[in-house]
């Protein structure tokens, strides 16, 4: 167990800087050159990362899920919309390269075995569990398999469901997330201060995925310390698509980056100085004491 986990070439955890992840997720909406897009927004606005979903369709939803009726630009069913929102090898090959090419690292939420199987021959940096995934203990084990850092998510999650995730996957190389799970998310029931119970309680480092509307209470996120920030990112939030409405566009993201990075520099080491920029004005402005 430490308070610092290595993702690629970045340190995360207490005394680092925060780890910016942009959650593609399925934002792409199924459009290979609108993830290239996303994945251009999110290097130019200084994150660290991005994130997208893999899903094996057949393995996560039952045949009466896929086959409810559901109209979406791939067809009539429920089935017709997952499998149009999905990338195959054909496109992740496409983006490790062009991640490679921008100079910036993806990962994916896998949520299934065989989907864990499949990212692994891109050689991510980590794996990242979904909140929906947590209390699926083999496909936890199953990512432990491959000894790479985990990222959890821990949405919709009681304290006790937590307490037993951590124990199967272990305190190595893990980062849990807080998080609340609505999409968006209000900001009464996004419980910011949870960062420092779930610190103190699991001694790892912990940061937070955030699904509100706006940018003020992911910065305030960092303020309470959290180690890592993951925000979904869009082109445009009135675009088609689920989780469009709770996600950043690029202008947003960089100002989410460039805010961030200011907090980190205001909090410093917490011990009361006088700076020398203020020796000038106490001898203007101190009557008595000087």
């Amino acid at each position: 167990m430490s308070n610092v986990v290595r993702i690629g070439d970045y340190l995360v955890g207490d005394g680092q800087p925060a780890f910016i992840v942009a959650e593609i997720g399925i934002n792409h909406n199924g459009d290979l050159q609108i993830a290239k897009k996303l994945i251009d927004a999110a290097a130019e606005a200084g994150c660290n990362a991005v994130k997208f979903q893999k899903r094996t369709v057949e393995v996560v939803y039952t045949p009466g899920d896929l086959a409810r009726p559901r109209e979406s630009p791939f067809g009539t069913t429920n089935g017709d919309l997952k499998r149009g929102l999905e990338f195959g090898q054909q496109e992740y090959e496409e983006i490790d390269r062009y991640c490679r090419e921008k100079g910036i690292m993806w990962y994916a939420s896998c949520w299934d075995e065989g989907s864990v199987d499949f990212i692994e021959q891109f050689d991510p940096p980590c794996y990242k569990i979904a909140s929906a995934s947590l209390t699926d203990d083999n496909l936890l084990r199953h990512h432990r398999k491959y000894g790479r850092p985990i990222i959890l998510s821990t949405g919709m999650s009681t304290l006790e469901q937590i307490d037993h995730a951590v124990e199967v996957l272990g305190k190595d190389d893990l980062v849990i997330l807080h998080c609340t799970s609505t999409y968006p998310s209000k900001a009464e029931e996004l419980n910011l201060r949870t960062i420092q119970s779930l610190r103190k309680r699991y001694g790892v480092p912990v940061g937070y995925s955030g699904h509100e509307v706006g940018l003020a209470t992911s910065v305030a996120a960092v303020a309470l310390g959290a180690c890592m920030v993951e925000r979904h990112i869009t082109l445009d939030r009135a675009m088609w698509g689920s989780d469009q409405a709770a996600s950043v566009e690029p202008q947003g993201f960089r100002r989410l980056v460039k805010d961030i990075r200011a907090v980190e520099k205001a909090m410093g080491d917490g011990v009361k100085r006088v700076w020398p920029s203020e020796i000038p004005i106490m001898k203007k402005l101190r009557r008595v004491g000087l």
